[in-house]
């Protein structure tokens, strides 16, 4: 697969996700204050909260980025949005099972294959959206695919918000109301970005997309 390095820089993704926030600042923060406390409540379930965090996870996190890739592309945007991805919840539950287990055994290795293992797997969940007839296993795949010369990018974008992070925590964690859609929005238009680089690949999953429509 051929490679190319024309996905902007750091700073210009990250002007370019302020510049979409802007009006949707609110729904973008209650988007991900609810994500977050959903996840988190599941968790805390009696006894069996670790299968109903697993249950949830994964289709709540689809519908969560598909919230942002919504923003990005100036399609109509909504809270209700979140929960799009229990359409699709085989694959969005099985997506999370097989990412958490990959990363955490690549983690047990020690800690810097799991982190890369966490930036190969990264856009798993955009695929999904934009590909959701292909499976869990498939869009893991092709992220991993998609990732080959992406990962050090995609790792440096993170650590350019390490100075916000160090604020948000002085902040008492209140900063990150603002801070963590901003990075979510960097993030879906690095993927955006990252698609358009990989049209060969993602050619072929819109290929078999009609395949399997005309097929049904």
């Amino acid at each position: 697969m051929q490679v190319s390095n024309s996905i902007k820089s750091s700073n210009e993704l990250r002007a370019i996700s302020r510049n979409q926030l802007k009006g949707h600042w609110g729904t973008a923060v209650l988007l991900c204050l609810v994500f977050m406390i959903l996840t988190t409540l599941a968790g805390t379930v009696p006894a069996i909260g670790m299968i109903v965090n697993l249950l949830v996870s994964g289709p709540l996190l689809l519908g969560y980025v598909s919230c942002f890739l919504k923003l990005i592309r100036k399609e109509p945007f909504r809270f209700e949005n979140l929960f799009d991805g229990f359409s699709n919840f085989k694959s969005a539950f099985l997506a999370y099972l097989l990412m958490t287990i990959f990363t955490v055994l690549w983690t047990l290795l020690f800690l810097i294959p799991g982190i890369i293992a966490i930036l190969r797997y990264s856009m798993t969940f955009y695929i999904l959206h934009d590909y959701p007839h292909i499976g869990a296993l498939e869009a893991i795949r092709t992220s991993k695919k998609m990732m080959i010369g992406y990962k050090w990018k995609l790792f440096c974008l993170f650590l350019s918000f390490l100075g916000w992070i160090i604020l948000s925590i002085l902040t008492l964690g209140i900063g990150f109301l603002w801070l963590t859609p901003y990075i979510q929005t960097a993030i879906t238009n690095f993927y955006q970005e990252l698609k358009n680089t990989q049209a060969n690949l993602l050619e072929s999953k819109s290929q078999e997309k009609d395949t399997a429509t005309v097929n049904t």
